[in-house]
């Protein structure tokens, strides 16, 4: 059975999975739009990599953290950041 602290570890990494799929799917549109929407889904790539870099410090930090204390404190909060974090595509 798995710990909070190791859901919460797979929770984050699912989700950074799912934000690069969506980046590398976006960076690819962006390459062949036009310039109007370029510039659109150059701001919504920025926005998806300050999310990534937000999860990955809540990752660090869950990684870091040992004990249920923590998870009870800490480990729901950064679950909750992460799902707050919810990408819209700029092409549709």
């Amino acid at each position: 059975m798995a710990t909070k602290r190791e859901e919460c570890i797979a929770k984050l990494k699912t989700q950074l999975d799912q934000w690069n799929a969506e980046m590398a799917k976006w960076e690819s549109q962006a390459a062949q739009a036009q310039a109007g929407m370029r510039a659109e889904y150059e701001k919504q790539l920025a926005a998806i990599r300050r999310h990534q870099d937000q999860a990955r410090e809540q990752l660090r930090k869950v990684q870091a953290a040992s004990g249920e204390a923590w998870m009870e404190r800490e480990g729901q909060r950064a679950i909750q950041e992460a799902g707050k974090l919810r990408l819209r595509n700029p092409g549709g």
